[in-house]
């Protein structure tokens, strides 16, 4: 393993992933059956541990074993603030996502390294100051990948096409994203969340590659975190339900219709409808508190809205890869399990030639 880190710095991943699972030093320690001090002195980098502590430790705390391996990636697209006394809820979820979203790159890289997977070239913008340009950049997307004005099927195939991998996770919380080295871009989506907030939140980490993040220059250093989110949700907005199709809109039933037929969420659907001027912010408000209900989306277009981002797990091109890799004996079965996330399991694997298989 050369990027393993120096012990100091495999205590301090150990120290942020107990703080993130919400966990004190004595409850991890109950959990390994060590005395508390041990769990201090593994986080304070004065004992070493091996493999099999290591696997313990991964396992106790639900991150990837080679995350307390390898440094992390420069820029992410969520960063979490982690300390004992100033830990939130939300902050914990972020610092998940962004270990699942670390083992999830190198996944796509030892892929990649084995000349499975190909990627496609990371679509960029020239940047946006504000939500009208970043609405400009969404429909110049939608028309580089000729999407029309037609709702998006999957995200994950859109993502996909743009050069951005995206795995969908069994994690509270929303996403986070991050492109390593200009070259590759991988995004988590969290599973818990309902379908259209799902949906949303693959918009907003694509609006991240495609836009340039706050660590880069495109959106602005001198723009609030709250500004620039706000422009990004516009990339995402105007993706997902065209302004153009919400100009349409007569009354509270016709929004229904477009939000069942684009599967948003109807917190976006109504804010599109106020963006384009079809109501205003008072009756706006009014139908936001008159969800529709699943009878009411299903009527409107005649049958229930499919979720998106929920049985697939992992992108297509990257399990036609996953399968390649296993088929060529770079992987073993278990580890081509791993790698589905979820999507499969053993017995569903094709039959590997009973050739001798890498480690």
């Amino acid at each position: 393993m050369a990027e393993a880190r120096e012990w100091s710095e495999v205590g301090e991943r150990v120290r942020d992933a107990r703080i993130g699972a919400g966990l004190s030093q004595a409850e991890l320690a109950a959990a390994l059956s060590l005395d508390r001090t041990m769990v201090a002195k593994i986080e304070a980098g004065t004992r070493k541990v091996d493999a099999l502590e290591l696997t313990r430790l991964a396992g106790a705390l639900d991150v990837p074993l080679d995350y307390f391996l390898h440094r992390a990636p420069a820029v992410l697209s969520r960063r979490a603030d982690l300390s004992e006394d100033t830990a939130t809820d939300a902050g914990r979820q972020a610092y998940r996502l962004e270990a699942r979203l670390e083992a999830w790159a190198r996944d796509v890289q030892q892929l990649l390294g084995f000349g499975s997977l190909s990627t496609s070239k990371i679509y960029r913008s020239g940047g946006a100051a504000d939500e009208d340009e970043a609405r400009l950049v969404s429909s110049r997307f939608r028309t580089h990948f000729q999407l029309g004005l037609d709702p998006i099927p999957t995200l994950m195939d859109v993502c996909e096409q743009a050069g951005q991998f995206v795995l969908v996770a069994d994690l509270p919380g929303d996403g986070a994203s991050m492109v390593v080295d200009d070259e590759l871009a991988v995004a988590v989506v969290s599973r818990s969340a309902d379908p259209g907030r799902r949906r949303a939140t693959a918009a907003h980490e694509l609006g991240h590659m495609v836009l340039g993040d706050e660590y880069s220059n495109d959106i602005g250093v001198n723009a609030s975190r709250r500004d620039r989110e706000s422009v990004i949700d516009a990339f995402a907005a105007e993706l997902l339900l065209p302004s153009e199709v919400v100009a349409g809109v007569d009354g509270r039933g016709s929004l229904v219709e477009l939000a069942a037929r684009y599967r948003t969420s109807w917190s976006l659907a109504t804010h599109q409808a106020v963006h384009v001027g079809v109501i205003g912010p008072a009756e706006a408000q009014a139908w936001r508190q008159q969800r529709p209900t699943k009878a009411e989306l299903s009527n409107a277009i005649g049958w229930a809205p499919q979720p998106d981002l929920e049985s697939t797990r992992v992108p297509r091109r990257y399990a036609t890869a996953v399968m390649d890799a296993l088929m060529r004996n770079k992987v073993t079965p278990s580890r081509a399990v791993e790698l589905m996330h979820g999507q499969l399991v053993e017995s569903d694997l094709p039959v590997v030639p009973e050739d001798e298989v890498a480690p």
